[in-house]
């Protein structure tokens, strides 16, 4: 098989072994290529613990915290343009506006007096003008109903919601909760907590009936359990009374218990959303807000856009789950970025190390390479050949640290088991969550081979400025 001479002999030279070089080289060249592969197989597998761990937060924090939340008041901006005609005199004018109602198309006549400044006419009467005017930006609203039934981009439902905060009372504790008021039919569609109930089902949620469902965390805290009573005592719905101001309260009923694993297990509390609205002395519903289920909740940044570029809500009207667990996720994100970093350098600690073995062999064979240029070998080819050496180099560290990465990752929990040292992490108590991402490990193994291309530019720039006639002569 035919293939360039660079080629030929840079394989020769990867190759590493104790007849063409010495022993030192050889030792050298093995320890950067180990140094690869121990850097690149430790990096597989922390990012794809660290993906594990972030995906368990994405799903047991962002499964109970709204996604996109939208408010009852926003509206968008329109121009009206009005035809006016006035009647003009020297002292006063009686101005009739029609006004166009641009949704009702109704034509409504409002007699104004205005005073003016005197006018010149063609004739001493007065004179009918028409003068088009420009009203000023109206508003008009943009009602929930009608966002709840337009399709989104990204998201999968969207429900009637209402979230308030309460203290919730057992016979033995007293606690603070978040109430989230929700459809129940849609939340056992489109929700990971009805995936992860321990006892009853959203269906119990029936309205009138003031049934809840609480989290096993606050089950456990309240000393409570199905079929248990509790008291919700809601501060914002209070009313006055001869005794002071007291709390709007009721008595609910414990239907069901979840169980996501998350920190937010002992904070919420679900209840039918009529009966949260009656507890809230708001049976109407006015204050109820628009609630969005995401097809992937890290995309939100892409249906805030829509909904305010496309369909004119506005920003301040919109929350999003970074509210409140921002912080969380970017800490999480920081910290994997890090331990990138740091095992990044480790990789380029040993693809440096290139540099010393192609250093090495440029020295002891500077008498090859001018007897190759004598014979009509061009520099540039020479370059290539130590270019060359360190990428195969470089493609024998990578490839081994990919498959024992690869390897390692998927036995990973199996191998915690075997030296004693298990670590229950996941969901659903199985193990190290681990979750191998085939781009991202691609990326990494490109990378590893560019610095280890990198560290080969200056061996073989030395390489290819070597005289042949003083190298011949030191010979």
């Amino acid at each position: 098989m035919f293939y360039p001479v660079s080629a030929f002999i840079a394989y020769r030279y990867a190759k590493s072994s104790k007849s063409s070089q010495t022993s030192f080289v050889s030792f050298i060249n093995r320890f950067s290529v180990a140094g690869i592969a121990l850097g690149l197989m430790a990096l597989i597998i922390v990012v794809s613990v660290m993906n594990g761990l972030e995906g368990q937060l994405k799903q047991r924090v962002l499964g109970i915290v709204p996604h996109i939340e939208i408010t009852k008041t926003p509206t968008t901006t329109s121009n009206e343009i009005t035809k006016t005609p006035t009647t003009t005199s020297k002292d006063s004018t009686l101005t009739k506006t029609p006004i166009v109602n641009k949704q009702t198309q109704k034509l409504t006549e409002t007699p104004t007096s205005t005073v003016s400044k005197p006018t010149i006419s063609e004739d001493d009467g007065s004179k009918l003008t028409k003068t088009p005017t420009v009203s000023p930006q109206s508003q008009s609203s943009v009602t929930l109903n009608a966002l709840n039934k337009t399709p989104i981009k990204g998201v999968v439902a969207s429900m009637a919601y209402r979230e308030t905060e309460a203290v919730v009372q057992s016979r033995s504790d007293l606690r603070g909760v978040q109430v989230h008021g929700v459809e129940p039919g849609v939340m056992l569609e489109h929700t990971l907590v009805a995936n992860h109930m321990e006892q009853g089902r959203f269906n119990d949620l029936v309205e009138g009936s003031f049934s809840a469902i609480i989290g096993r965390a606050l089950a456990i805290k309240l000393d409570a359990r199905v079929g248990d009573r509790l008291r919700v005592m809601v501060a914002g719905a209070s009313v006055y009374t001869p005794f002071g101001r007291m709390p709007s309260q009721r008595l609910v009923t414990i239907v069901g218990v979840f169980d996501m694993g998350s920190q937010m297990d002992d904070k919420v509390m679900y209840m039918n959303l009529k009966d949260v609205n009656r507890l809230m002395r708001d049976p109407k519903g006015d204050g109820q807000t628009l609630r969005l289920f995401l097809n992937d909740a890290f995309n939100y940044l892409a249906v805030v856009d829509h909904l305010t570029d496309t369909m004119g809500v506005s920003v301040s009207n919109i929350r999003t789950w970074r509210e409140r667990q921002g912080p969380l996720f970017d800490a999480v994100k920081m910290e994997k970025n890090m331990m990138t970093l740091m095992l990044l350098l480790i990789i380029a600690v040993a693809a440096f190390n290139i540099v010393s073995a192609l250093v090495m062999v440029v020295t002891e064979k500077q008498g090859d390479i001018a007897v190759l240029q004598t014979q009509g070998m061009l520099p540039g080819t020479v370059m290539w050949i130590f270019v060359l050496n360190g990428l195969f180099n470089g493609i024998k560290g990578a490839g081994i640290g990919l498959i024992l990465g690869v390897v390692i990752t998927l036995q990973l929990n199996n191998i915690l088991d075997l030296i004693g040292s298990p670590l229950a992490l996941a969901a659903d108590g199985s193990g190290l969550p681990v979750e191998m991402d085939a781009v991202q490990i691609a990326g990494i193994a490109l990378l590893s081979l560019l610095l280890c291309v990198l560290a080969s530019v200056y061996p073989a720039r030395k390489a290819m400025k070597i005289a042949p006639s003083q190298a011949l002569q030191n010979e």
